[in-house]
């Protein structure tokens, strides 16, 4: 049993982890698990892998987060990029709580890790205009203004170039073109000069698996004014992030019946 701790599970394209949560300090209360993401990534057989996630730490005692790589509107999926085009339009709340046999909150992946950066991490204390990017198979987004979320705003699709932008500025870009770091931080810079342009933030945060390589190209990144600094909680923002948002959703407000 997890206790009363909160459950988050962070679906990507190449991976589903997971791990039982403190929300209220934003950190993990014991090591992640991870599986692989199945492909095809069709609903069932991710909704298998978190299953096998959560499993690995028992039943839930808590209420459970899910994060998605896409457009998530009341639960259900809207886009799919870089998983089966079937989770378009899947009630993704009911496909996973019937999985696990409890209630489950589902959201963007990138706005799960927005929040937890904003709450316990990089953005901590910021009021003005912030975009937090997570960097990995695609490219997520999450902006806020005055501490407040946009939600799925899936920045990561903008033209680059004349490109979809995570077609070129993603890591899985960057692996498969076997491009160094000056050459990717490049691509990057472009891309954040652009999302500057229309949107003027005072920080970005750079999250995502790559942020634990921070040195290696943050000080290449050029052309652009707003502050850039790496993820606090790494990879780790999309766990908190959908346990903190779980966690939120479970409270019921006062004078509810």
């Amino acid at each position: 049993m997890f206790g009363m701790n909160a459950f988050g599970v962070d679906i990507g394209g190449s991976g589903i982890k997971g791990a039982p949560v403190d929300p209220v300090r934003g950190e993990l209360v014991q090591e992640r698990f991870k599986v692989l993401t199945p492909h095809p990534a069709t609903p069932q057989a991710v909704a298998e892998g978190v299953r096998e996630v959560v499993g690995h730490f028992g039943r839930p005692g808590g209420p459970v987060g899910v994060t998605f790589p896409g457009v998530v509107v009341d639960g259900t999926t809207r886009t799919a990029a870089n998983v089966d085009k079937s989770w378009v339009g899947t009630d993704a709340a009911a496909l996973l709580g019937e999985a696990l046999g409890v209630p489950v909150t589902v959201l963007n992946d990138a706005d799960a890790a927005g929040l937890a950066e904003m709450t316990h991490g990089a953005g901590q204390g910021r009021t003005g205009t912030v975009v937090v990017l997570t960097f990995g198979t695609g490219i997520g987004s999450a902006l806020f203004s005055g501490g407040r979320l946009v939600p799925n705003t899936e920045l990561g699709h903008l033209e680059l170039q004349g490109h979809d932008a995570e077609t070129r500025a993603s890591t899985r870009a960057k692996e498969e073109e076997d491009l160094t770091w000056s050459r990717w931080a490049k691509r990057v810079g472009r891309y954040l000069a652009h999302v500057e342009m229309l949107f003027s933030p005072e920080l970005f945060v750079i999250g995502g698996g790559v942020s634990r390589k921070a040195e290696k190209f943050l000080p290449l990144i050029e052309g652009v004014s707003a502050e850039v600094v790496p993820a606090r909680l790494q990879n780790n923002a999309g766990i908190v992030g959908a346990a903190m948002a779980a966690a939120a959703a479970a409270v019921v407000p006062v004078g509810a019946p």
